[in-house]
Order: C-alpha cells, then sequence, then structure tokens
C-alpha cells in the first residue's frame, strides 16, 4: 500500500472519529439555528455599514462609535449563544487532534519514531523546532 492510500484511509477514519462527529453534529446545529443565523447576519450587515463608514473620508466619528459598539454587542451575542458554544468546543477540539495528527506526520517526516511522538499542547514561543502553528 502507498502512502498516499494510507492518507485517504486516514482521512476516512478522521471522518469515523467522535470528534469529527461531534463536530458535524454542532456545524448541522449552527446552520439551521435559525436565531443565531439571524444574529450573523444582522452582525454581516452592521459590518458591512461599518467598513464603508470607515472608508468615507468624512467620518462621522459618533457614527463610528455607535457602529463599532453595535457590532461588538451583536458579535458578543453570537459568541454567548448555545449553540455558537457547541460549534466552537467541537471544532477547536477536532482542530486539536488535526494538529496533533499533522504533528506526528511532520515529526516522523523529520525521522521521529511515530510511536514516541507525545501530542504538544502549548507553545513555548520557541519556533525554531515547531511543525507551524501559523
Amino acid at each position: 500500500m502507498d502512502i498516499i492510500e494510507m492518507a485517504r484511509q486516514l482521512g476516512a477514519a478522521i471522518q469515523q472519529s467522535d470528534e469529527y462527529t461531534a463536530y458535524n453534529v454542532a456545524k448541522n446545529a449552527a446552520d439551521n439555528d435559525q436565531l443565531l443565523q439571524q444574529m450573523i447576519g444582522e452582525f454581516n450587515l452592521k459590518k458591512l455599514s461599518l467598513s464603508a463608514e470607515v472608508q468615507k473620508e468624512d467620518k462621522d466619528q459618533q457614527k463610528l462609535a455607535a457602529l463599532n459598539e453595535e457590532v461588538r454587542a451583536i458579535y458578543g451575542r453570537i459568541m454567548s449563544h448555545p449553540t455558537m458554544a457547541a460549534y466552537n468546543t467541537t471544532k477547536e477540539e477536532l482542530d486539536r487532534v488535526l494538529n496533533f495528527i499533522q504533528q506526528i506526520i511532520v515529526y516522523s517526516a523529520n525521522g521521529e519514531d511515530p510511536a514516541a511522538i507525545q501530542e504538544e499542547t502549548s507553545c513555548g514561543g520557541d519556533c525554531s523546532g515547531c511543525s507551524g502553528c501559523h
């Protein structure tokens, strides 16, 4: 079996994982939550209004401040909505697993024993030995 076929099998295994399943359920719930989608639409419209106001030569500072506050308030409501919170939690967990898989692949390609690779849970700030977080 070649490594491309093995990568395809890994992709299929990822799609069968608990993390992927939980993320998919949360994503579908967020996509189908009418209130959440309404808030996201409102947020996007306010961001467009704010952007348009920022680009004006003769900026109305009070209007800018009011629009900025509205954008922040809507964003806060979106992020505190239970469906969005569940989506973010499951997305972070899936991303954590995917990052660890990437770490195993990169470190293995650099000659390390795949079985000995431990998940890096935090960044020490020294990027010289990092497989990349950005």
